[in-house]
């Protein structure tokens, strides 16, 4: 297992979510034993993402798994994904879990993809960093969907970078956050030290207190050009942030910031995987 890989433990507890006590329809046909095979095929392009969960999903249901592709691959419609051997129960107890899993992270895949294609030869081409705004309880899913498409993670949680915004700084006196933010630097000397700001002017203030990189909440590109004539070099790293899409990353990415900073792969439709099962022989 690499380490972008779910572990079975959270696996399992989506299976026994799905299929807490009996699989009603599959028993009470008595096909439970009956062989077959399920074809995951993509019905529409797509970045894959989570196909090794989902082969592990029919695995840990005891069927033996055949996967075409990786997380990251590019792949046009009606391209195989995997196929799953084994008995009904196992095959109807994966399937549904597993199609939905490669949907939703192909999805948030995809959304990151396409947001590395807009600014791909355009200006600096900043990184596009996905924030840490996924549905509670899906992280890793989440993280493992936009390495995929080729993102990065902003911040993996509260414990991972420091990020100064307003919301903390209104808890400091304004005579005391020079001073506070040089302790923060001294507490932790082997990290970044950035803060959110919201206009040019806070941006100005912020930057002279030796910042190692602004966040910069709803610029409008515009705004983020004039901050960086105004700047000059050296200057800290510059993070564009707020409503950035793939309509308009492009005009953010000429801008020459350093970072797009942005929620939207989590927002992106689910791509459609076509399922088909059949009994074996």
């Amino acid at each position: 297992m690499s380490l972008a890989d779910l572990p079975d433990t959270e696996l399992a507890r989506w299976l026994d979510e799905d299929v807490p006590y009996l699989d009603l329809t599959t028993h009470g046909l008595g096909i439970g034993r009956t062989p077959g095979r399920a074809h995951f095929a993509a019905r529409q392009p797509m970045t894959v993402c989570a196909i090794e969960e989902a082969a592990r999903l029919f695995e840990l249901c005891g069927c033996t798994v055949e996967r075409r592709v990786d997380s990251g691959a590019a792949v046009a419609a009606k391209t195989p994904l995997l196929s799953a051997h084994g008995p009904a129960a196992g095959l109807h107890r994966a399937w549904k879990t597993a199609q939905t899993l490669v949907e939703i992270a192909s999805g948030i895949a995809s959304g990151a993809s396409a947001l590395v294609a807009a600014v791909r030869g355009v200006g600096c081409e900043p990184r596009i960093a996905c924030t840490r705004k996924n549905v509670p309880g899906t992280r890793r899913l989440a993280v493992k969907a936009i390495v995929a498409g080729g993102a990065t993670p902003h911040r993996l949680g509260l414990s991972d970078s420091v990020l100064v915004f307003a919301e903390h700084r209104c808890f400091v006196p304004a005579a005391e956050l020079a001073g506070r933010l040089a302790a923060l630097k001294r507490e932790y000397p082997e990290r970044r030290i950035v803060a959110e700001v919201s206009d040019i002017d806070e941006a100005l203030a912020l930057a002279a207190l030796g910042l190692d990189g602004l966040q910069l909440e709803k610029f409008e590109p515009a705004a983020i050009s004039e901050l960086i004539a105004r700047l000059g070099r050296p200057r800290p790293q510059l993070l564009a942030a707020g409503g950035i899409n793939p309509a308009n990353a492009a005009a953010y990415a000429a801008t020459g910031a350093d970072v797009l900073v942005t929620s939207a792969p989590y927002h992106a439709p689910p791509r459609d995987v076509a399922v088909t099962l059949e009994a074996a022989g």
